[in-house]
């Protein structure tokens, strides 16, 4: 029979307020461990938390963005489980009343290389999100800060999470690595959070079990702290094989928290995995219910950009562009309004010029010098510049990479570069019939041979031509006028 993938994921988003969600303390990275751990961070008797309310309002726009139900009431409750980096013995979470109930997510799901899933082609999906609750971080165990001994940093104390936890509708590691590729574009899109995953802003842990199609749900087991995107699919995959191999071999799933060796590509038994009882939920006594109200709901409404979903769907209906196209302009917000820019001064009949330039020749760009598309040195102004020289046949694609990597390393202005460097094309229909006549006169034998029925020197006398003028010589009118002196 055929074995059928189960994938589920809770995501740990930490949001991007200033200070932690029950206090004032800040939430920078990279600061000396402790100094960032307040009264309320180390939870010294008589604290009281204070909520946050711009992760209220990050969690609202969450929610909105993915059509979700907003609790007009959710509660806080106390999650009790023991931890040294874990200061007060339970963390404050959400349980049965999270603030963000139902939504769903639409994404785009390309076949992995090297992935179990195999060949295909990009399809849609919509995967189901169950809940997105708020809740703190807790702290962090530093192993080998002193020898034989384990510190404790408590500076992430306290920092506000939203854990968006996902119904099991993925059945692949392609499915689960395009949802949270997705869903790190979209928190980032709305401004919720920077999405740093090797700062451990966005943190994955993907819940697998095996099947036989139309049997129950089989065993789960959950793979924790995953924050990489290439290390997700390898551990879903290598779990996947691990659990159809230990069911064929006569052995049983135990439900269990594993991690993932990346040095090893295993993953590893951890604990065997909690249950929602084991944690003796309970209301937070020291925080009354979060109240959301219609008249604030609108308000985070009426803050929220265009989303990924609608631009997507704008750029291939508005410019015809390809699905693909548009998935990689939308990949993130930053490059999808470095496009937008280009268009508006490029103008919308350049739209598909632009976005290939921006795809190509821009990112590749950016991938050498390992920038991110708000680093970019090439501004969208003197791109569209560019663009348009492009598109009036000012110069010709050979032209347009000198210039594009005349304004990456030095700047300046796209004419002044395409006049400072001799790169305008010849597009005078007489210089160019007078340059052809005298290749033709000069190449008798090759012309005999041509008309003969050897088409693949039209490629020859091309190559005369470019270099007859230097480069310069408008390719489409070349061609056109090769063509016909060649007929005869």
């Amino acid at each position: 029979m055929t074995w059928e993938t189960i994938i589920g994921l809770e995501v740990h988003t930490q949001l991007s307020t200033c200070s932690k969600i029950f206090s004032g303390a800040p939430t920078e990275y990279g600061a000396e461990p402790n100094t960032q751990a307040d009264a309320v961070s180390i939870a010294l008797p008589g604290v009281l938390p204070v909520l946050n309310k711009g992760a209220v309002e990050r969690a609202i726009r969450f929610g909105l963005a993915i059509g979700a139900h907003i609790a007009p009431r959710s509660v806080f409750a106390r999650k009790n489980y023991f931890y040294p980096d874990l200061p007060k013995g339970y963390q404050i979470s959400q349980f049965d009343l999270p603030v963000v109930g139902m939504g769903a997510l639409k994404i785009q799901v390309e076949p992995l290389s090297g992935s179990s899933n195999g060949p295909g082609k990009t399809y849609e999906k919509v995967v189901r999100i169950t809940r997105a609750h708020l809740e703190e971080d807790a702290g962090k165990s530093v192993h080998g800060a002193s020898q034989g001994m384990t510190g404790v940093d408590l500076n992430r104390a306290g920092t506000p999470l939203l854990e968006i936890v996902s119904e099991p509708d993925m059945r692949s590691a392609a499915e689960a690595v395009a949802y949270a590729k997705a869903l790190h574009t979209l928190v980032r899109w709305i401004g919720i959070s920077d999405g740093n995953m090797q700062e451990g802003s966005f943190r994955c842990d993907v819940n697998v079990s095996v099947r036989h199609k139309g049997e129950p749900l089989g065993t789960r087991r959950e793979i924790k702290n995953l924050n990489s995107f290439k290390f997700m699919q390898q551990a879903i995959d290598y779990e996947v094989q691990w659990q159809i191999d230990t069911i064929e071999s006569g052995g049983k799933i135990q439900q269990a928290t594993v991690l993932f060796n990346p040095d090893t590509g295993e993953t590893r038994a951890m604990r065997s995995k909690e249950e929602a009882h084991d944690y003796r939920y309970f209301p937070d006594p020291d925080l009354l219910p979060l109240d959301i109200s219609e008249e604030w709901k609108e308000q985070m409404r009426a803050t929220l950009p265009e989303l990924p979903e609608a631009r997507h769907t704008r750029y291939m209906d508005q410019y015809t562009l390809t699905a693909y196209d548009a998935s990689m302009l939308t990949s993130s917000r930053d490059m999808a309004d470095f496009f937008d820019t280009c268009v508006s001064v490029a103008g919308p009949a350049n739209a598909k010029l632009a976005a290939n330039w921006i795809i190509g020749e821009v990112s590749a760009q950016l991938n050498r010098d390992g920038l991110e598309i708000t680093q970019c040195p090439v501004s969208p102004l003197q791109l569209s510049s560019m663009l348009i020289r492009i598109a009036d046949n000012t110069i010709s694609n050979s032209g347009a990479k000198e210039v594009f990597r005349t304004l990456w390393s030095e700047g300046g202005d796209a004419d002044v570069i395409i006049e400072a460097k001799g790169l305008r094309q010849v597009s005078d229909t007489g210089a160019i019939e007078a340059l052809v006549d005298g290749i033709i006169a000069a190449n008798a034998d090759k012309v005999a041979e041509y008309r003969a029925g050897k088409d693949k020197l039209f490629g020859f006398f091309v190559g005369l031509a470019m270099k007859a003028s230097k480069g310069k010589a408008n390719p489409g009118q070349l061609n056109e006028v090769l063509q016909k002196k060649l007929a005869g």
